[in-house]
């Protein structure tokens, strides 16, 4: 038997089995001697034929020897390299429990939201249920059932989108009074916000931009109602000490109309850059409901008046959070938008 060839086996695993080996190194070295095929052991079966008869069985136990000499070594090498993966694993997911953790940052509602939730409390506390229109509506309630006709000249006052002859983007949130005034009986006490588009671009107009709607209708409602509502609203929103002040203006569906101002927040009305050194800011526009819009509705005016107001839910973020361009309220620029959080 040619003892020379299984310690040349033996010499050469020795060799190999120096380099650093991993479980997928070893299961390697496993394959390349114990392969039934290829493997060097098992290969020396296939010269068991050319063994004289008197020495193949000294032979095969040779190899056999030689097999599970292989066996051993190649086991107690798994065992080492798992402890070594084991310990290297543990090494790798171990956590200092001394180090500070990682900051996570909080995220805040973005100031829209905050606003919107702030006018939507302060007038469910006054009673006021929440509608909330679609933002397609028809020319007729969109315009015409809010007494502007198709010839009306408030039409150019808003630049609207329109989708067909009949439907379009809505240009205000006004349109959910009608809904509701022909689907309920007064007294109506609601509130709808919502998205409202105009065809309109620059640093205080944004084509898509917040609005919520108030509506009042109930018997002797007037115009001190409104004033005295309002006067509640904004010292709410913005403050003890805060006063609202009514212009005269127009709008198709309230009859008197006005625009309402409020006294300064910032200065006390006594005049800063944010009010033009006027004393005061101009909020939202409101006004007594027009009896038109009641009988399109069929509400009768002898009986019931009302109330609207509409109010830019933009506008007042970027007047509350000192905001001086409505594109940083569309941009998520967490840079502005981290540093307001009521």
């Amino acid at each position: 038997m040619d003892r020379a060839k299984f310690e040349a086996i033996r010499e050469q695993f020795r060799t190999e089995a120096k380099e650093r080996m991993d479980s997928s190194a070893i299961y390697e070295l496993r394959k390349r001697y114990l392969d039934r095929k290829g493997g060097l052991v098992n290969g020396l079966m296939k010269e068991m034929r050319n063994i004289p008869a008197e020495e193949k069985a000294e032979f095969g136990q040779g190899v056999n020897q030689l097999k599970d000499w292989v066996l051993e070594n190649l086991q107690k090498m798994e065992e080492k390299a798992r402890a070594q993966e084991l310990q290297h694993r543990y090494e790798k997911e171990k956590i200092d429990i001394t180090i500070p953790a990682v900051k996570i940052r909080r995220g805040n509602l973005h100031p829209n939201t905050q606003v919107k939730n702030q006018i939507v409390n302060i007038f469910a506390g006054m009673g006021f249920d929440i509608y909330e229109g679609a933002e397609i509506e028809t020319d007729y309630y969109n315009f015409t059932a809010l007494n502007t006709p198709q010839d009306h000249p408030a039409r150019d006052m808003q630049d609207t989108f329109y989708l067909t002859d009949e439907f379009l983007l809505r240009t205000q949130t006004s349109a959910g009074q009608i809904h509701v005034m022909e689907a309920k009986k007064p007294p109506i006490k609601i509130l709808s916000p919502g998205k409202v588009f105009r065809s309109d671009d620059d640093a205080t107009h944004s084509p898509m931009f917040s609005q919520m709607e108030g509506l009042v209708v109930d018997k002797g409602i007037t115009l001190c109602d409104l004033q005295g509502m309002l006067d509640v609203f904004v010292q709410k929103l913005f403050g003890e000490g805060v006063r609202t002040r009514l212009r005269p203006s127009y709008f198709p569906f309230t009859e008197p109309s006005v625009e309402v101002d409020v006294s300064c927040f910032a200065c006390g009305g006594k005049g800063c850059r944010l009010c033009k050194g006027t004393g005061w800011i101009e909020i939202l526009g409101a006004g007594v409901v027009n009896r038109k819009v009641l009988e399109n509705c069929g509400i009768d005016p002898e009986v019931y008046s009302g109330f609207a107001f509409g109010i830019g839910i933009e506008r007042v973020a970027m007047l509350k959070y000192g905001i001086n361009n409505i594109k940083l309220l569309f941009e998520s620029d967490l840079r502005v938008l981290d540093q307001i959080n009521d």
